[in-house]
């Protein structure tokens, strides 16, 4: 599966802008509701220190209960997939165990191949190990926390969509994340946004400034705050 890339440029541009900021930039181009588009709170950044992740969705399913009779291994298929994909790609695992964090899909191990094949980050319903190693790779973690054993883990299905926390992710999409969650951006609107963002600091400035003002008077901020809002609209 292919897909549509900005440039080294562009992306490095929306690093330059944490996960909050984006989502509130989505929401100028009014192409979808504002409560759609992000993973709930319980899918956590388990390497907050590591700053703002910005990649290519590249997906897979899997299960760590016991099994009898397991499906075939589809490791070496699956790297091949993460492999032919454009970067940088984010790994987002789907566990489809029915209590997720029975065993973890990524540690040390499977982190250090995937940043090999140009993945910077990993995001699942269930629950990764390894952190302070991982961490130590400069390689984001999301999850629902950590997980001591990788169980019995294998991958069920790769390179289709997948739901996270009730949320689709399809392969392609463009995640950014950091520590406050994760976000995906409309494809719509991603040459754009990095503007959009510049704008909406731009606009916020005069209210935090005047806030910081030992000259603060509430009916100017008031006042400041419609002006932001019918400038957004425009």
């Amino acid at each position: 599966m292919s897909y549509t890339c900005l440039n080294p440029e562009a992306i490095e541009r929306l690093r330059a802008y944490n996960t909050p900021t984006i989502s509130n930039a989505i929401e100028v181009f009014n192409v979808r509701p504002r409560h759609v588009g992000y993973l709930p709170h319980r899918i956590r950044s388990l390497t907050p220190n590591l700053g703002v992740m910005v990649g290519y969705a590249v997906t897979s399913q899997t299960r760590a209960s016991h099994d009898p009779n397991p499906s075939p291994d589809l490791n070496a298929d699956y790297l091949r997939y993460v492999a032919s994909q454009p970067g940088p790609k984010v790994a987002i695992g789907q566990d489809l165990d029915d209590e997720p964090g029975l065993g973890a899909q990524f540690g040390e191990v499977n982190a250090t191949i995937h940043q090999k094949l140009g993945c910077v980050g990993h995001i699942t319903d269930g629950c990764p190990r390894d952190l302070d190693e991982v961490e130590g790779l400069g390689f984001q973690l999301f999850g629902l926390n950590p997980c001591v054993s990788h169980a019995y883990v294998r991958l069920v299905d790769f390179g289709k969509p997948v739901t996270i926390a009730g949320v689709e992710i399809k392969p392609g999409d463009l995640i950014h994340a950091d520590k406050h969650g994760v976000c995906i951006i409309p494809a719509e609107v991603a040459d754009r946004l990095a503007d959009a963002c510049a704008q909406v600091e731009a606009l916020e400035r005069p209210l935090l400034e005047h806030c910081r003002s030992a000259d603060f008077d509430l009916e100017r901020y008031i006042q400041l705050r419609a002006e932001m809002k019918n400038k957004i609209r425009e």
